[in-house]
């Protein structure tokens, strides 16, 4: 009994300081420059880059978030995920290449060094910047949050949810601080792996416990037989939101400064093309999340909203045994642990580039601006903190506004690539426009009919659109 109660301390414990380790070699292998700190030099392989690339997208939202609306939800926000991923892929190669072009040739390090470069004006650049800031932060809050719920419910409470977040957190700023991408994308790989295998894992041992796939769905069915709709739950998919859903997860995913800068690292631009081809299988993965969700409703009917989003570790306490709960929630841990360390990242490099240097400190030395990140990363994890110690809602609401906020940015970084003679004021009124008209939707200004049955995004990103075509310069 004894052995059984230290088991997920163990696991945590090999996890953890594994990630330690890979920390300490990224930083023996670090010339301590900008470069070399924010992008490892550019010299990541078409294999880590893959593997950098999902294990930076799965987050807390592909386990708990994915399980959580599962269970709301059901069987159609799967299908409608596993579509979702091919456009992510398209978008990924139509903006990679050339943003890795450009990044080598110019020797870009951030997405707003860029824009600024393609579309000349500093206010542009600020807007760009501020809108991939504060629009991170809530998805960055996110891997916490996740930690949190995975940590209280994996010991029984013995680490209680705010603590669980705060020594996640902290694990994750000390290899960051200490490697740089250099760390991160090496810990991706292992992250990445143990991600794939646990889902699996999960699916399979949760399956066998309540007599098999088959029959855990059949039992599910006749409990809520809704959950197998097309329209899910309650309606919640319209042939209208279903379009929208997939159209923002194409248009938003590269946006994340995470993931845009992930361009810049490939050791060549046709690295580009392993990821971009297979990143659309990586959907099949989804369905494993999303069923034990469903399944939840046999042993907790009725769980509320938020609820919902805990329904993972749940699962995997109640039916199975100690070791396989601990290895998968390590898993779970992992994906929400490459997600916070790339946000962190990220981040810190944007406002070290973007404000620090051109702002107040245009003299500052290579060594000084690898500092400076250093000391922001510390700064945006404690921000990242706070916003978890008391949620604001569940983890795909969160993900859905965090995602249509950045998916605006998609007609300029378009314009910026393949544009000509592109007026940046178009741009800024496009932006602005669109984060204007998406908070007066969140907040009730503007009615939910204004969107004709899609989701905001749909009609924002027409109009961003438009703006930008017809402010083009002759």
């Amino acid at each position: 009994m004894m052995l059984e109660n230290l088991t997920p301390y163990l696991f945590i414990g090999v996890y953890l300081l594994s990630t330690l380790i890979i920390g300490i070699i990224g930083y023996r292998s670090q010339k301590n420059t900008p470069e070399d700190y924010f992008l490892a030099d550019r010299k990541i392989s078409s294999i880590v880059l893959f593997f950098t690339l999902i294990a930076t997208n799965f987050s807390a939202f592909a386990f708990l978030g994915l399980s959580g609306a599962g269970y709301r939800v059901g069987i159609s926000y799967y299908t409608m995920l596993g579509f979702g991923t091919a456009p992510v892929g398209i978008t990924f190669y139509l903006i990679g290449y050339k943003v890795w072009l450009l990044g080598k040739e110019k020797g870009f390090i951030t997405p707003s060094e860029l824009i600024e470069n393609r579309l000349p004006s500093q206010s542009l650049k600020i807007l760009f910047l501020a809108v991939m800031v504060i629009f991170t932060i809530p998805y960055l809050a996110l891997q916490p949050i996740g930690g949190g719920y995975m940590l209280e419910n994996l010991t029984n409470g013995q680490i209680p949810y705010f603590w669980g977040a705060a020594f996640l957190t902290f694990i994750i700023v000390l290899y960051v601080f200490v490697g740089g991408m250099k760390s991160v994308a090496l810990t991706d790989v292992l992250q990445g792996v143990l991600m794939c295998v646990v889902m699996i894992v999960s699916v399979v041992a949760i399956a066998q416990s309540i007599g098999g796939i088959t029959e855990a769905n059949q039992t599910v069915y006749q409990l809520k037989p809704e959950l197998f709709y097309r329209s899910g739950m309650n309606d919640f998919f319209t042939p209208h939101k279903w379009f929208s859903y997939m159209l923002l997860w194409g248009l938003s995913v590269p946006m994340f400064p995470q993931m845009f800068m992930r361009f810049y690292t490939a050791k060549s631009g046709n690295y580009l093309k392993l990821p971009a081809t297979l990143y659309p299988l990586i959907g099949l993965m989804f369905i494993c999340p999303v069923l034990i969700g469903m399944w939840g409703h046999i042993n907790f009917p009725d769980l509320a909203a938020q609820e919902a989003d805990r329904i993972f570790p749940m699962m995997l306490t109640e039916y199975t045994s100690t070791a396989i709960a601990s290895l998968v929630m390590v898993g779970v841990l992992a994906a929400l642990m490459s997600t916070l360390d790339s946000q962190l990242l990220a981040l810190s490099s944007m406002i070290t580039r973007d404000i620090y240097i051109v702002y107040i400190r245009p003299q500052a030395s290579l060594t000084e601006q690898t500092f400076v990140g250093k000391i922001l990363i510390v700064i945006l994890a404690i921000i990242g903190l706070i916003l978890a110690a008391n949620p604001p809602a569940t983890i795909a609401a969160i993900a859905t506004q965090a995602f249509t906020g950045l998916a605006i940015l998609f007609p300029t970084v378009i314009a910026a690539l393949y544009g000509k003679n592109i007026s940046p004021l178009s741009c800024i009124i496009s932006i602005i426009f669109g984060e204007i008209t998406l908070i007066g939707f969140q907040v009730g200004i503007i009615p939910k009919s204004f969107a004709l049955g899609f989701l905001p995004v749909v009609p924002i990103m027409v109009i961003c659109s438009l703006i930008i075509l017809i402010g083009n310069r002759k």
